[in-house]
C-alpha cells in the first residue's frame, strides 16, 4: 500500500513541479501555489494514466485535495490503507 501512496505523491509532485515532500494529506490548491485550473486538468489526465481509470466529470471537479483524490481512487478499488 505504501507503494501506491508513493505513486500518488509522485504524480502530484510531477504535475505541480514541487518536491514530493510538499505532498501530504493536507495538499490542496490552498497549500500548493502551482495548483491552478490548467494543472488540475493535467492532474486528472496523469491520475487516469497512472492508475488506469477514467474519472467522471463530477469526480474531476471533486478532486480538490490529496485526501479527496485518495477517496475517489478508493471508489476504483485503489486503497491506501
Amino acid at each position: 500500500m505504501q507503494e501506491r501512496e508513493n505513486d500518488l505523491k509522485a504524480v502530484l509532485a510531477t504535475v505541480f513541479k514541487v518536491d514530493i515532500m510538499c505532498i501530504d494529506d493536507n495538499a490542496s490548491p490552498d497549500t500548493i501555489e502551482e495548483w491552478d485550473s490548467l494543472k488540475h486538468m493535467m492532474l486528472v489526465l496523469a491520475l487516469e494514466e497512472r492508475f488506469n481509470i477514467s474519472l467522471t466529470d463530477e469526480q474531476t471537479v471533486e478532486i480538490g485535495s490529496y485526501s479527496l483524490i485518495k477517496a475517489i481512487l478508493a471508489e476504483y478499488g485503489i486503497e491506501f490503507i
